[in-house]
């Protein structure tokens, strides 16, 4: 019995010392301190939103508003704007560099940016539609005399027309070659033979062999009278 009496009593829990009810104490305190800006911070969000709700709403309303720029926010804030102006139907998007510019503009449906806006926005920059329509007709011309330089360098590259063609109505469609084709090329260089131009013969070969001929014809021809008489 006394046994059993004493593990009962060593399995019950001690009771809690000084410096244990202290720290216990701490963090029931840091926990309902947690909780409070938990239900801070949930109240804020439901404010800004409200607020945010109002706002959207006036800018819906207003006609000649086709967009509104905010005011550089958290990116909590960004969230439940976004969040407000896609339940209301509007388009909205975020610019800046750092987290600390980033901003929202709203824009209604029927004035949806182009995509040049969005290009200034990013970039930091102003959106002025006269300027913007000015930089497009440059851009177009610049274009348009660009095609016309390239057009002009390749007519200028290819011969304007053939002068076959140009004068086909005088040598014909076939060229002087295809109609000369029975006739053999490179007959003579200037006055001179071919053949003589490729005589090997030394000049005095040639005038010894000129001799003998001259001589061989004159036998012959007296050859020829002696038998007539």
């Amino acid at each position: 019995m006394a046994d059993l009496l004493g593990s009962i009593l060593s399995s019950m829990e001690k009771p809690p010392t000084v410096g244990d009810q202290e720290s216990r104490r701490k963090a029931r305190e840091q926990a309902a301190r947690l909780k409070k800006m938990q239900e801070d911070e949930k109240k804020k969000k439901a404010e800004f939103r409200k607020k945010m709700e109002k706002e959207v709403s006036n800018f819906i309303q207003d006609s000649a508003q086709q967009k509104r720029k905010y005011n550089p926010m958290g990116k909590i804030e960004r969230s439940i704007l976004h969040d407000v102006a896609e339940v209301a139907g509007l388009t909205s998007f975020s610019f800046g560099e750092d987290e600390e510019s980033r901003y929202v503009m709203l824009f209604k449906k029927e004035f949806a940016p182009s995509d040049e806006e969005l290009e200034a926005y990013r970039k930091g920059e102003e959106w002025d539609p006269k300027v913007a329509e000015q930089r497009r007709r440059l851009k177009e011309r610049a274009a348009l005399e660009e095609a016309a330089a390239s057009k002009s360098e390749k007519r200028a590259a290819s011969p304007s027309s053939n002068y076959r063609d140009k004068y086909s109505h005088l040598i014909g469609t076939s060229s002087a070659k295809d109609a000369a084709h029975t006739l053999e090329a490179n007959q003579a260089y200037g006055c001179v033979p071919v053949a003589n131009k490729r005589d090997t013969r030394s000049i005095e070969e040639a005038m010894n062999e000129i001799r003998a001929k001259k001589r061989q014809k004159k036998g012959e021809e007296d050859t020829g009278a002696s038998s007539t008489s």
